[in-house]
């Protein structure tokens, strides 16, 4: 289903996309893999700060316009930390109470922001994971779905829609056509799968490749290990070319170099989406000998600084 934004009255949702497409062209690595060109979507440009925005519109309207979301209702999911932002800025803005069940052990910028955004936290055992906050929010809804609008972002399908429908289109437009590659993580799988499906029809040629941690031990916050995570229902397992495995300490040391090589503050994650497009990249150099690779930065680095790897920087 298609929203159209421009239809409902929301100076900051009017704000959500149309995210800057940034050129890796100052670290090392990238220089080597010439001509092949690699760039990033900046999702820090959207109102909330990251490309979780994108999602959380798409689900709260698509709800508003088949009755699922009336005022009533209070907005509930489960989350790491970016969606619920997400959901807490635009349930500010449209004047919907805001839910939240989330890891105990998220970081504490996330936290701060969501307080001050209004939103209500219920933390879950942080060494069961995102799974567990899954499992509780799925049992909220079960015990009171009068109560809830249950967003559900791992199994809606207005999330991969919102990236189909906006991200595929935008990096269509700012690269005229030309990407080659399109590279990024999978967490709920919505960006990768929206968008890859997109870009597949505009051009059935272009290679999807997709990233997840090593193991289901990580710290690349937002990411999801496939092989032990509860999988979303709107993953499509049939849509990647290939599957990438990025290791918390390469995504981390990224996120350090992107800053001090390339002038951008990222988050780990970001750093993540880096090292897989720039292996990408260096294949691409060693086989076609040029390209266009597309990765997601999902968001900046400031609800990251209380971790510890930056300071040991």
């Amino acid at each position: 289903m298609s929203i159209d934004y421009q239809t409902f009255n929301c100076d900051l949702c009017l704000q959500v996309g149309n995210t800057p497409l940034v050129r890796l062209d100052r670290l090392d690595w990238a220089r080597r893999v010439a001509p092949v060109a690699v760039y990033a979507k900046a999702e820090w440009f959207n109102p909330s700060g990251s490309v979780k925005d994108r999602a959380a519109l798409s689900i709260i309207r698509a709800a508003e316009a088949d009755g699922r979301l009336t005022h009533d209702k209070i907005i509930l999911d489960a989350t790491s930390g970016n969606m619920g932002i997400a959901y807490a800025m635009l349930g500010a803005a449209l004047g919907y109470r805001v839910r939240l069940v989330m890891p105990r052990n998220v970081s504490p910028e996330r936290k701060f922001i969501l307080r001050a955004y209004g939103a209500e936290m219920i933390f879950t055992d942080p060494m069961l994971g995102g799974n567990e906050a899954i499992r509780k929010a799925q049992e909220m809804n079960d015990a009171e779905p009068e109560r809830y609008f249950y967003a559900n972002q791992y199994d809606n399908d207005a999330n991969w829609q919102a990236h189909y429908h906006t991200t595929a289109e935008e990096i269509w437009r700012q690269t005229e056509g030309r990407i080659t590659h399109f590279v990024t993580g999978l967490g709920t799988s919505g960006t990768f799968v929206g968008t890859g499906r997109r870009l597949r029809e505009l051009n059935p040629n272009i290679r999807l490749i997709s990233l997840q941690p090593d193991s289901a031990v990580n710290a690349i916050e937002g990411w999801k290990y496939m092989p032990t995570a509860i999988l979303p229902k709107i993953y499509d397992q049939t849509l990647a070319d290939e599957n990438l495995e990025i290791e918390t300490e390469a995504a981390q040391e990224m996120a350090i170099r992107l800053a001090r090589e390339q002038g951008l503050f990222v988050s780990p994650s970001a750093g993540a989406a880096a090292v897989g497009a720039l292996q990408v990249a260096e294949r691409v150099r060693q086989t076609a000998g040029a390209g266009v690779i597309v990765t997601v930065f999902a968001d900046a680095g400031y609800k990251y600084m209380s971790e510890t790897f930056w300071p040991q920087a």
